[in-house]
């Protein structure tokens, strides 16, 4: 008999393979879609950035929400919703249209990423946590890296509606198995929270210094990193490399090193301390980056496999951190705040960089990323400091 922990580890993985394969998928037919509905870099970026946009939007109320009727329905509800939507979207016919359900379907997905994290502190526990966070950021991992190459793959012989269907069958399957393994939240001692009590907790989570660093790694790192996997697509079908969309897609297979640096990065953080390890993948992000610069095939290759596994062991890191010391009142509000950042990151960051690459090319696209990550090493060194003698809060 499979143990309740097993359980717990089964549902969030096949949860966020759910949510992360529906929400990235349209990321390796952009090129497909700017070319069907004559859209520019960015016009076709949407598809993804009105997505995780709305997502950003609707996940802080739907943490609060759970907070009165609890994390599971919840949970549950946003990945049958959204499989469903994924179902409907192909049959949209207009891109307009199309991109309204995307944000239905953003909305819907909030569900799974602003409750699951505080849904594992309840059922595990702090100790368990971080290894539940590993486990959970690998299905998404492993979910953002299916979906983007079921779609890169099966659009050349079924056009991208068809690759849309595949995705969309794959991950309801995944819900089915949520659905049915994912056990009950604890029952909790004492009311659930009302509005007032929501309102302390929401501002529980903005007053920690350590807690700010966190989300505002979430912000920028994310949005550096699907910056660079938006544009890598028209980057690598484009001149001088003219790749086809298939073998382009092969890009995202770096997504396989990133389930592996998330579920085994706090081993990392243990050993050298959370801070440390946090600033160090940052960096090495960076570096992989950079990597991409030259038109070489194989040092492109190198530096998304570098980016991927570094970027996956940051989010890994700061996602756990920020459970692990958020304040017991308001472990929805800090899940629902870090994922804000996340997805707000992912739209903005995503957006934005899709127009530099559009008008200025990879390169400058490479020193705003560059600019971005540096900017959330400087927030992690800041935000993990205290006055008080100068300690530093390492493990805090």
């Amino acid at each position: 008999m499979i143990s309740s922990a097993r359980r717990v580890k089964v549902a969030v993985a096949a949860a966020g393979f759910t949510s992360f394969a529906l929400l990235y998928a349209p990321q390796a037919v952009l090129p497909q879609l700017a070319g069907q509905y004559h859209l520019d870099p960015g016009g076709a970026a949407l598809a993804v950035s009105v997505a995780t946009g709305a997502l950003a939007i609707s996940v802080l109320p739907i943490a609060a929400l759970s907070e009165a009727i609890g994390r599971r329905p919840v949970i549950i509800a946003s990945v049958a919703i959204s499989s469903v939507l994924g179902l409907l979207l192909p049959l949209m016919p207009n891109y307009p249209l199309l991109l309204v359900l995307r944000a239905v379907q953003g909305v819907a997905i909030a569900g799974f990423p602003g409750v699951a994290t505080a849904y594992l502190v309840e059922r595990l526990g702090k100790t368990g946590v971080a290894a539940a966070v590993g486990a959970m950021i690998a299905g998404n991992t492993v979910g953002g890296m299916t979906g983007r190459l079921a779609t890169g793959f099966t659009a050349g012989p079924f056009g991208w509606r068809g690759a849309l269907y595949v995705v969309a069958g794959i991950s309801l399957v995944c819900a089915v198995v949520t659905v049915v393994t994912l056990p009950p939240s604890p029952v909790r001692t004492g009311e659930r929270q009302g509005l007032r009590d929501i309102g302390v907790g929401l501002l529980s989570a903005v007053r920690r210094p350590v807690l700010l660093a966190q989300y505002a790694v979430a912000l920028l790192a994310m949005g550096a990193f699907v910056a660079l996997y938006n544009a890598a697509g028209f980057r690598l079908t484009g001149e001088p490399l003219n790749l086809s969309p298939a073998i382009a897609s092969l890009v995202f297979v770096s997504y396989a090193l990133g389930s592996v640096s998330s579920a085994t990065a706090n081993r990392l953080s243990a050993r050298i301390g959370r801070r440390q390890a946090l600033v160090g993948v940052l960096l090495l992000t960076a570096v992989g980056a950079l990597l991409t610069i030259p038109d070489s095939l194989p040092l492109i290759v190198v530096g998304f496999l570098v980016l991927t596994t570094a970027f996956f062991a940051a989010h890994s890191i700061a996602n756990s951190w920020a459970a692990a010391d958020a304040p017991e009142n308001a472990r929805g509000q800090v899940g629902g705040l870090y994922m804000l950042m996340y997805y707000l990151g992912s739209s903005v960051g995503g957006g934005v960089g899709s127009v530099v690459y559009a008008r200025a090319g990879w390169n400058w696209l490479i020193v705003a990323v560059v600019v971005w990550l540096g900017l959330a090493v400087a927030a992690v060194q800041a935000g993990t400091r205290v006055r008080r003698g100068e300690r530093v809060l390492v493990g805090s």
